[in-house]
């Protein structure tokens, strides 16, 4: 709910208050996102309180505050004007940006639900009721442009928005006036060339776009000040990046704003056609340049010391021109979106591209010449200044020793051909000598105007002289001034050059463009050369470099905030690249799908022995061909990605064998999660079915095949993709399990876990969520629930027969057919694994331990708060627990027992649905962790067994009470408890779910719903069990026993001896009724006593317990002492 909540807020607290359920919801909500609102409201706050403090700030500033510091000395000083400066465009940068995130309703709600939620109401000095009035909703939605929305959004947009927060109007205008008339940043040194100067002031007027809104007076009236900054700032474009690739189109965000309008001549027609005339003509030109400067064997180390500066005007230009293109070729990212001009936008967009012939394939390749040159050149100029000092030293030996052999040959007494002696001309070379020695490379200054003296004088000598007649004389005076040249070369090599480059190269502009406009062309590059990946490395380094805009002032400040700052857009990063990447993974899976059809389907298995006769028969060469074809396909883009360097992106690094296997996951998960939520889709319950399980076996033999198929493909690609296949699909299929497991049990946690929250989800390889199925009836989240509520239909004990002897489950209804058995199990555990088993075990036990919760405090509430219950249940105890009963009750004890249980007549249908369901599922975790363990002692027998005995050494020590408190402090328990879960190693009707409070009560009500329904049953020779005597009873003893045994279960053991004592009372008084009258034993003391035996059995208590209280005889002879003697 809006910010239209506060004018109703005391009815909808009202309404809350009066009804229970929504209470519940409005406790849950708080409990599960109060977190996350308030994470939310942090940042809102932290807005309002930045723009705060830079008010206070300015105000100190203007009243003498700092000494000797003022508003105008602090604008005057360099760093001071950039930071003011900026200090106002992040305060505009960030309203824009949460407004362009977070739709101004979807603030509101946040707001008000912190409001409703948080007990305090602010975490610093600003209010909540300010924060709600800057961040209440602009009517601006994101890439929406119905009528409706355009309607909606204010005309005076984001002028009003920036005007909720009010600057010193001084302090407006002064900072307007730095960005109109400096260049802060002194970026127009780095671009000298008058065609530059809008992309050397780009940054500048991105600034100044968004810090005009705090002054739309400007924008509106006037008309000088705007066709100066239009000029100065956006002469020959008309798109600024506000902030990482944010782009504005000026024609769309200017069209309300009269002067900025008419000041904005560069979007007409005859304009635009000239700028595309001139960008076309340079595209190919420098497109031709950069192929041929990255020609093997071009790009060398004297190359690029040789030809530097015009290296950096190639990278420029192409910089220049792919700023141009990115932006003005491509839909901005944020609009207003206004109709009309949008209609408007759009033909300008158009224009420009039929005018620039624009075709994406050519601006990518630009873009990968770009990156390539700036790496391989930084490269080079990292590499030259690491060795700098070596190589100075290394060209200064060498001219010393041409040098001093050309003073020596001079001198006569180390002859060369045809070389006088020449006294003058060895002393000069000795002084030049001594000059070279002398040459220092850390005095930059003095030794580079030296050296170009020492080259002239060479240069000099060598003409005046004519030794160039000597061509001995002339090859050392030129290889002399060669070396010196280069140590020329390698003493001006200096950071300035790698810190300009790295200026020039900034890709900042087109972080989102890129994503957008470019992720299929380099996709569709990849697949056509999975070797192109090396080039593309250059790219997403390239693109790296627009992390240093937000971290330079953060790491200047020495801020705690660097890191997670650097890892957020290193993440944004690192994912883009694995986005980009994905491809590879993907054309890899296809080639795989042919690859698992030809081997299911058409290459037959070769037998053991082979007729040589049918040797042509198997070969099938031509099948066997394009599998081998296929999987070399496979190899190849492995190689591809495999080629590509480690790489380190902002501050996390890139292995490339890790982001093919982070691929390979990512691509199996999606076909994981796709074939098992596809796969266990099942007809609504309320179609009639021939048999109610051959849809959900038909479906689960098909989900088999399916995981068999990954299984084999894996198994017989994964040395070509170097990788451990098998491996992978195990990790990655649990996972995907386990996540829709959790998901599925949120339904029954008041404290859900989130997405975000799971610890088997991840970013880098997220599992697909899918939406519930319309006309569900299961309501379930994912495919486990409704496989879990598909088996519990098809074995739902008011239709069926459980047979404990056969653990098979048979249809109430004459011919009473088979409709499920333990083989079931081993079917399921082939389609969903053993992870999908203890899976479904955890989905029934959150769904019965959700209702047992519920209902045993309902009935602890009954039993002691409710006073016919207390009551009865207190006399009926007084009445067994007297010495004379059964006293006036000795005829017909029956009728005693029935005057109380009838009085539960209306709650016994309920308590008989609940605990059915109890054992229904409880029946179910037995089968689950039957086949569990069975499978794991068939695979994983050394497992199994070290588990086997480190669980029984474990329960020794428990038993201890010296040895417990070890185990205090330790997850020994929980860890080891899962891998028990996955071998099957428990018994679900030992565990213990909801604490109760013990009391006879409960054993004598249980009792009491034992001799209501035990007439309902009779004893069947046939199954050794007990039987419903007619099928439209909706009873079935298996569950029903199960499902009581689990209720016992929560109380202490004393509960359930009692409740043994009650029934064999019970039947002690029937059998001592039936013999005092000389009558056979009655049908219910025949079926109590085969329940109690039972009931005794699966308890696993010794048949003591009933011998201690009932005669030995009547437990041995009851079946006979029942028979009709008269019959």
């Amino acid at each position: 709910m809006d910010f239209s909540y506060l004018k109703i807020a005391e009815a909808q607290d009202l309404k809350i208050e009066n009804d229970p359920a929504l209470q519940d919801l409005d406790e849950e909500i708080r409990e599960n996102y109060l977190e996350l609102l308030t994470r939310f409201y942090l940042a809102f706050e932290s807005t309002h309180q930045y723009a705060k403090d830079l008010q206070q700030f300015i105000d100190e500033l203007n009243r003498g505050y700092y000494i000797q510091q003022t508003l105008e000395t602090v604008l005057q000083d360099e760093e001071g004007k950039q930071l003011m400066c900026e200090a106002l465009y992040i305060f505009g940068v960030i309203l824009l940006i949460l407004d362009f995130h977070i739709p101004g309703v979807v603030r509101e709600r946040i707001l008000i639900s912190y409001y409703r939620y948080s007990g305090s109401k602010s975490h610093s000095d600003s209010n909540i009721d300010d924060v709600c009035m800057l961040l209440r909703s602009t009517g601006y939605v994101a890439n929406v442009t119905s009528a409706k929305t355009t309607k909606d959004s204010a005309t005076n947009y984001p002028e009003a928005y920036f005007g909720r927060f009010k600057f010193d109007e001084n302090f407006i205008d002064m900072v307007m006036g730095r960005l109109r008339c400096d260049d802060i940043y002194n970026q127009l040194t780095i671009y000298p060339h008058p065609d530059h100067r809008s992309t050397a002031l780009s940054t500048q007027a991105a600034m100044l776009y968004v810090c005009l809104y705090f002054s739309p007076k400007i924008l509106h009236s006037q008309v000088a000040q705007m066709r100066e900054i239009v000029d100065k700032f956006f002469s020959d474009n008309w798109v600024v990046s506000i902030y990482m690739g944010i782009t504005v189109n000026l024609v769309d965000a200017w069209d309300q704003f009269k002067a900025a309008k008419a000041a904005l001549s560069v979007v007409e027609t005859t304009t635009i056609k000239g700028h595309c005339l001139l960008r076309r003509e340079k595209m190919e030109k420098i497109l031709k340049q950069s192929q041929e400067i990255l020609r093997d064997g071009i790009l060398t180390d004297f190359f690029v010391l040789q030809n530097i500066s015009k290296i950096i005007n190639l990278i420029r230009q192409c910089n220049v021109l792919l700023r141009w293109y990115f932006t003005h070729a491509s839909k901005a990212i944020y609009e207003i979106s206004k109709v009309a001009v949008k209609q408007k936008v759009d033909n300008i967009t158009a224009l420009v591209r039929q005018e620039l012939a624009y075709k994406e394939a050519d601006l990518f390749r630009l873009l990968l010449n770009c990156s390539q040159l700036e790496l391989e050149v930084k490269e080079i100029l990292r590499t030259l200044m690491q060795e700098k000092s070596t190589r100075w030293n290394d060209f200064k030996k060498e001219a010393l020793d041409r040098v001093s052999e050309l003073s020596e040959a001079f001198s006569g007494t180390r002859p060369l051909s045809k070389i006088e002696s020449n006294p003058q001309l060895k002393l000069w070379f000795a002084d030049i000598c001594k000059e070279i020695e002398n040459l220092n490379c850390d005095n930059v200054n003095v030794s580079g105007r030296m050296l170009i003296q020492l080259i002239q004088a060479l240069e000099e000598v060598e003409e005046f002289h004519n030794l160039q007649s000597n061509m001995q004389v002339k090859q050392y005076l030129m290889e002399t001034r060669e070396y010196l040249t280069r140590m020329i070369q390698i003493i001006n090599v200096k950071e300035d050059i790698l810190i300009n480059i790295q200026l020039i190269s900034d890709l900042s502009y087109a972080w989102h463009l890129i994503d957008r406009d470019f992720t299929p062309i380099m996709q569709d590059s990849i697949k056509k050369q999975p070797k192109s990946v090396i080039h593309l490395r250059a790219a997403f380094l390239k693109l790296a470099s627009a992390l240093e805009i937000p971290l330079m002032r953060i790491n200047q400040a020495k801020s705690e905030d660097l890191v997670s700052v650097s890892n957020y857009y290193s993440t944004e990063l690192a994912n883009y690249m694995r986005k980009v990447l994905q491809i590879i993974p993907e054309t890899m899976f296809n080639l795989m799908a042919r690859i698992i059809q030809l081997q299911t389907d058409v290459l037959k298995e070769l037998p053991t022995r082979l007729e040589k006769e049918k040797l042509k028969e198997y070969a099938q060469f031509e099948d066997r061909y394009t599998v081998a074809k296929l999987t070399y396909s496979i190899s190849v883009f492995t190689e591809g990605i495999l080629m590509m360097k480690k790489t380190l992106v902002g501050v996390i690094e890139l292995d490339p064998k890790q982001l093919l296997e982070d691929g390979i996951r990512k691509e199996l998960v999606k076909h994981l999660a796709n074939a098992y939520n596809l796969g266990l889709i099942f007809s609504p319950s309320g179609k009639q079915k021939q048999n109610p399980t051959a849809e959900l076996e038909t479906k689960l033999e098909q989900l088999a095949k399916t995981m068999d198929g990954y299984r084999r493909s894996f198994e017989y690609i994964q040395d070509y993709l170097n990788v451990h296949g098998l491996k992978i699909l195990q990790e990655e299929g649990n996972r995907v399990i386990n996540y829709n497991v959790e998901r599925e049990c949120n339904a029954f946690l008041r404290n859900k876990i989130q997405s975000w929250q799971s610890k088997f989800q991840s970013t880098t390889i997220p599992i697909p969520t899918f939406p519930p199925l319309q006309g569900d009836c299961s309501k379930s989240n994912n495919f486990i629930g409704r496989l879990a509520y598909e088996i519990l239909q098809c074995t739902d004990p008011h239709n069926t027969i459980y047979l404990d002897l056969k653990a098979t489950w048979y249809d109430k209804k004459p011919p009473h057919k088979e409709v499920l058995d333990c083989r079931f199990f081993y079917k399921m555990r082939e389609a969903i694994g053993p992870a999908g088993l203890v899976g479904l075990d955890r989905l029934y036990t959150y769904m019965f331990a959700n209702d047992l919760k519920k209902n045993m405090e309902k009935l602890q509430h009954n039993i002691e708060n409710d006073k016919m219950w207390s009551s009865t249940l207190s006399q009926l105890t007084v009445e067994l627990e007297s010495k004379e009963f059964p006293g006036a009750y000795a005829a017909n004890p029956a009728k005693f027992y029935a005057t109380y249980h009838q009085r539960w007549l209306k709650v016994w249908p309920t308590m008989v649905d609940w605990i059915l369901e109890l054992g229904h599922k409880q029946i179910l975790r037995q089968h689950l962790a039957f086949e569990l363990n069975r499978s794991s002692k068939v695979n994983a027998k050394n497992l199994e067994s070290a588990l086997e005995t480190f669980n029984r050494s474990l329960l020794n020590e428990l038993e201890n009470k010296e040895t417990q408190q070890k185990f205090k402090d330790t997850t020994l328990l929980v860890d080891i408890k899962e891998y028990l879960m996955y071998t099957g190693t428990y018994e679900p009707l030992e565990e213990v779910f909801v604490l109760t409070k013990n009391s006879h009560n409960i054993s004598l009500f249980f009792s009491l719903f034992v001799m209501a329904h035990i007439s309902h049953f009779q004893f069947s020779q046939q199954i050794q069990s007990l039987a419903v005597k007619t099928n439209k009873d909706p009873l079935d003893a298996g569950p029903l026993m199960m499902g009581l045994l689990t209720i016992l279960q929560q109380f202490h053991k004393d509960v359930k001896m009692i409740l043994i004592t009650y029934l064999c009372q019970y039947v002690a008084v029937l059998v001592e009724s039936n013999l005092g009258a000389k009558h056979e034993l009655c049908s219910d003391v025949i079926t109590t006593l085969h329940f109690l035996e039972i009931f005794v059995r699966k308890s696993h208590l010794p048949r003591s317990v009933l011998t201690d209280r009932l005669p030995v005889i009547i437990l041995n002879q009851y079946e006979y002492l029942g028979l009709n003697v008269k019959s």
